[in-house]
């Protein structure tokens, strides 16, 4: 049977639904396993075993028509629909398969949750009940990015040219998307330079978004990475790394796939949706208190968190060399 799954961005959700793509690759093990994804994300994908990969653009009628018209010439047996927007449940509706999987109880959907997601839980924990409507047991939920030795390789090389192999260095990514510059933590230099002085090099992550912003900070400290890295590169850098920084962002959910501290900054957006996976005792927020008792959520403008409150969380999580350093606003 040709099974197909359905994710086409955005990078940070599409590294979270990593884990619940390789359980579907497990339950379909004696089946041929593709994925519909937008052209800018195949690279994400690249070694994957059992995997295979078609990209169409995600926007327009004309690419609608194309990917309906390649859906239905692959005889799929199963759809898995990880984005479950309006356009890809009109895609599966439309598509011919016999055998439907998505988030919501409508009628594109022959497998689903009963209730409709409202974002009343994590990204992951609601991925694991789209899964679980369909008879698929959910993996082990920390994000996956197979990392080749030509990877590996390259990273250890700029480390070792750029003289970091033997010295302490953080990751942090300052930027966000240009749709939403709220997400962007004020602070970022102040910060930098605390742990400069706690011997803690900067490294700056970002992509062509983030190039303006990178070039201002690094020419004050640190080292601009800015498009250096491929996603796979960016996780092997992260394996380097004492620990990352990073707004509500992609960097975040990529480094997070490194095994190491991953600090989330969050304000306007809810952490309790979209954090980085297996990072939730890293989430810096003004409601991280209020994580049991009320389940609601409140945005606050994230310049209210100070650079005090971000450097005790890194003192007290013992990584800062030097424990006496406090961070000012």
């Amino acid at each position: 049977m040709n099974v197909l799954i359905i994710k086409m961005g955005a990078l940070g959700d599409l590294i979270m639904s990593t884990p619940s793509i390789r359980s579907i690759i497990e339950q379909h093990g004696s089946d041929q396993v593709w994925l519909l994804t937008s052209p800018g994300f195949a690279q994400v994908f690249e070694g994957w075993p059992g995997l295979q990969v078609k990209t169409l653009p995600r926007k327009g009628w004309l690419a609608m028509l194309q990917t309906l018209c390649w859906i239905r010439s692959g005889c799929f047996g199963r759809l898995y629909d990880l984005q479950s927007s309006e356009r890809t449940a009109l895609i599966c509706a439309l598509s011919g398969v016999p055998e439907r999987v998505g988030n919501h109880p409508i009628f594109a959907y022959h497998f689903h949750p009963a209730d409709r997601y409202t974002g009343q839980c994590h990204a992951q924990e609601r991925l694991k009940q789209v899964l679980a409507s369909a008879g698929v047991t959910p993996s082990p939920t920390l994000p996956y990015l197979p990392i080749s030795a030509e990877s590996k390789a390259r990273v250890s090389a700029w480390l070792t040219s750029n003289k970091l192999a033997d010295r302490a260095f953080v990751l942090m990514h300052a930027g966000a998307s240009a749709k939403h510059p709220q997400k962007r933590w004020p602070y970022f230099l102040q910060l930098a330079i605390e742990l400069k002085s706690a011997g803690l090099e900067t490294l700056w992550l970002g992509g062509k978004d983030d190039h303006d912003i990178n070039t201002a900070l690094s020419a004050q400290t640190g080292i601009n990475t800015t498009g250096l890295f491929s996603v796979q590169e960016e996780a092997e850098l992260g394996r380097h790394a004492r620990f990352a920084v990073a707004n509500d962002s992609a960097p975040m959910h990529i480094v997070a796939c490194s095994s190491i501290p991953v600090f989330g900054l969050f304000g306007p957006t809810n952490w309790r949706r979209t954090h980085a996976v297996g990072q939730q005792k890293n989430v810096i927020a003004l409601d991280t208190d209020k994580v049991s008792a009320d389940p609601g959520f409140i945005a606050h403008a994230i310049a209210d968190i100070s650079v005090a409150l971000v450097m005790d969380k890194l003192t007290s999580s013992r990584l800062i060399i030097n424990p006496d350093i406090r961070g000012k606003k």
